[in-house]
């Protein structure tokens, strides 16, 4: 089986009926395909939603997750129940990428095609053509790379 790599990218706020288990079977479908490494934007929303996904898919698939960070302290405004996720999460994920060590203009847009130019694919959840998300999408596009959407 060939091995390959996805980035994930999504919104920050997800509607009242977003279908965790969906996204995890989608993310379990991957795996079974052949997606062995995954690269996470370390956001709130989608991303850490993800995250949780894959660190229960751990427990059963062999998987790396690399957190892809775009400054130091990201997490510092997050919601209290996000931020100590991503305290707890950090450690767990295979490696750290840190893109600046403070908060800059483009320091998420660089992150976003870091993780884009890592990876093979791209699974977006994207429901607005507007913000970081569309722009990761378009980037991908842009780039060739294979875009899943979810659902």
């Amino acid at each position: 089986m060939k091995h390959f790599s996805c980035a994930l990218s999504g919104h920050r706020a997800l509607p009242e009926d977003f279908d965790v288990s969906a996204l995890k079977e989608k993310l379990e479908e991957l795996i079974l395909a052949g997606c062995n490494e995954f690269y996470c934007g370390m956001a709130e929303g989608f991303d850490l939603t993800a995250l949780k996904c894959l660190f229960e898919l751990k427990e059963k698939y062999s998987l790396s997750v690399e957190a892809c960070i775009p400054f130091r302290g990201q997490e510092r405004h997050f919601k209290e129940e996000a931020k100590a996720f991503y305290r707890e999460a950090l450690p767990l994920c295979d490696r750290q990428t840190e893109i600046s060590p403070e908060y800059g203009a483009g320091c998420y847009h660089m992150r976003n095609r870091y993780m884009v130019d890592s990876a093979d694919m791209l699974l977006a959840y994207c429901t607005k053509k507007r913000g970081g998300t569309y722009y990761t999408v378009c980037y991908a596009l842009e780039t060739q790379k294979e875009v899943v959407f979810f659902p």
